[in-house]
């Protein structure tokens, strides 16, 4: 079973930057793409960013293209966002994944069966 521990979320003002951070227990071709979601009180969970470990791959959302950015670390089997130029509506909590389905589709915003418990992240204005 892939565990995946995220942390690194808190409480910034706009402007401001955080990175988050997902430990994945393994590095195989069950975690073939890492992924961040996001769920904002009373809407769904949508896509934010995604990755391959090889780093070949990567996809974002149109609303943080420009602002975020995701990245690994194979040696620590991690994965980061840096998010910077933060605004309100970045707040959520924001979810880890991890999962092969991209492999099959090239999608990279389907297809993942390992989730994180979640970090919060707040923007104040």
């Amino acid at each position: 079973q892939v565990q995946l521990i995220e942390s690194g979320g808190g409480l910034v003002q706009t402007g401001g930057s955080l990175r988050l951070s997902c430990a994945a227990s393994e590095r195989t071709f069950s975690t073939y793409a890492m992924g961040w979601f996001r769920q904002a009180p009373g809407k769904e969970r949508e896509f934010v960013a995604a990755i391959s470990w090889s780093g070949g791959s990567t996809d974002y959302a149109d609303s943080v293209k420009g602002r975020f950015t995701i990245s690994t670390d194979n040696a620590k089997n991690t994965v980061y966002l840096q998010m910077n130029r933060l605004i309100p509506e970045d707040t959520a909590v924001y979810y880890c994944a991890a999962g092969p389905g991209p492999y099959y589709t090239g999608n990279f915003r389907l297809g993942y069966d390992y989730w994180g418990q979640g970090t919060q992240v707040t923007v104040s204005s």
